[in-house]
């Protein structure tokens, strides 16, 4: 059970291009951004952060930057952006098979080494306390440009705010979050719990 409610979008119209966004990028507007609506400038900001780590013009992948979040929501526990960052992985075109395998990526054929060491940031940079040490580093130097990992280094860190935010507030699930991680997640150990 929540623990704030998410409001119906019309209680904030002033929000409608923040809404749209999120519309266009998922397909729904999230409970979390709903939940947020009540400080207007908050949901906005997260919005524009939003924005900026899904760039259309990044030079990492799209589809590859949401297992990068995938897997940083997983290290923090939660479900709810588990759910979240599977489904618009498959929506940009991530292969099931690959999202599936996402955490037998070390020996899975589907990755790359590129994307193994950038998964390895990303368990590094989502741990507390963060496990990214200067060998890391050096490895992930050796595969990606400095522009690229700062890249990186935005999607764990903005799913580090919503792993939080959506843990603490208990966001309730969508409905197709729900049905993706039914479908690909629950033989990693999702379960949609306190997120329903």
């Amino acid at each position: 059970m929540a623990r704030i409610n998410p409001l119906p979008a019309s209680e904030t119209p002033e929000l409608e291009k923040v809404y749209s966004q999120f519309r266009r990028s998922l397909g729904f507007i999230p409970n979390s951004v709903l939940i947020m609506q009540r400080r207007p400038k908050v949901a906005a900001a997260v919005a524009q952060l939003a924005a900026a780590v899904w760039d259309p013009e990044s030079t990492v992948d799209i589809g590859f930057k949401r297992l990068i979040a995938h897997v940083a929501s997983r290290v923090h526990g939660c479900q709810y952006c588990m759910a979240h960052t599977a489904g618009a992985a498959l929506k940009l075109g991530v292969d099931a098979a690959k999202l599936e395998a996402v955490w037998d990526y070390q020996a899975s054929p589907l990755f790359t080494t590129a994307e193994r060491i950038a998964l390895d940031f990303s368990i590094a940079a989502a741990s507390v306390p963060n496990g990214v040490d200067d060998e890391l580093f050096g490895r992930l130097r050796e595969h990606w440009d400095d522009d690229q990992i700062v890249e990186l280094a935005a999607v764990i860190s903005y799913f580090g705010f919503m792993n939080r935010w959506n843990d603490s507030m208990a966001t309730p699930l969508e409905a197709e979050p729900i049905g993706v991680g039914q479908a690909h997640l629950a033989h990693g150990g999702w379960t949609p719990g306190k997120h329903v």
